[in-house]
């Protein structure tokens, strides 16, 4: 423990429990001082500002747990795509939190293993790198629109299966937009695509 009997980690799982309540806008260092029975001066010995307070915030949301790897490097980047998602999905806010934000010493560490990977599978490290990025982008986008659609009111369709029948068709058939099947399809899509790239047997597998 450190100065006003908190640690770093207490400060940090005390501002998501507020986001889960306020949401992320509505976050602020007197809300979170209030909710720990501290003055807001005190937290700042845990972070220079309320910048550095998100970093922190992210980083544990996405902090890595111990995970096996199999012999399909898209099994596992897709895997890894879809427990980010989990973790993005578990707090409110969540895609917004981690967008923009720095990643830390546990993020590093976990991108050198899917390099590492990858670079194994056939790629250089700079499109090993890439690769991660561009799946960890997808889902953070893609979780922003979830959790942008679970807030707002959604519309009644009235008549829209009359005026627009193939889009009508196509949400009875897939469900909805921000729903797992369409998640499940542009993953797929996407793994599939990088797969092109990268020189190996398994052509045909899926993740």
């Amino acid at each position: 423990m450190t100065r006003a009997g908190l640690d770093r980690d207490t400060v940090v799982l005390a501002a998501l429990d507020l986001v889960d309540e306020i949401g992320l806008d509505a976050l602020s260092t007197r809300r979170l001082a209030d909710r720990l029975g501290v003055k807001s001066p005190a937290l700042y010995w845990h972070f220079r500002d309320k910048a550095e307070l998100l970093d922190l915030m992210a980083q544990e949301l996405l902090r890595p747990t111990s995970s096996t790897t199999t012999s399909d490097w898209r099994a596992d980047l897709a895997e890894g795509a879809r427990d980010r998602r989990r973790r993005l999905l578990s707090r409110r806010d969540g895609a917004r939190l981690v967008a923009g934000t720095r990643p830390g010493p546990d993020a590093a560490r976990q991108a050198e293993d899917g390099i590492a990977e990858l670079v194994a599978a056939g790629l250089d490290p700079a499109s090993a790198l890439h690769t991660l990025i561009a799946v960890a982008h997808f889902v953070t986008g893609f979780v922003l629109e979830e959790q942008a659609a679970a807030q707002r009111e959604i519309a009644d369709a009235g008549t829209a299966g009359e005026a627009f029948p193939l889009l009508s068709a196509a949400l009875e058939k897939g469900g909805a937009p921000e729903g797992e099947r369409s998640f499940s399809h542009g993953l797929t899509a996407l793994v599939d695509g990088l797969a092109r790239r990268v020189p190996g047997p398994a052509e045909g597998e899926r993740p």
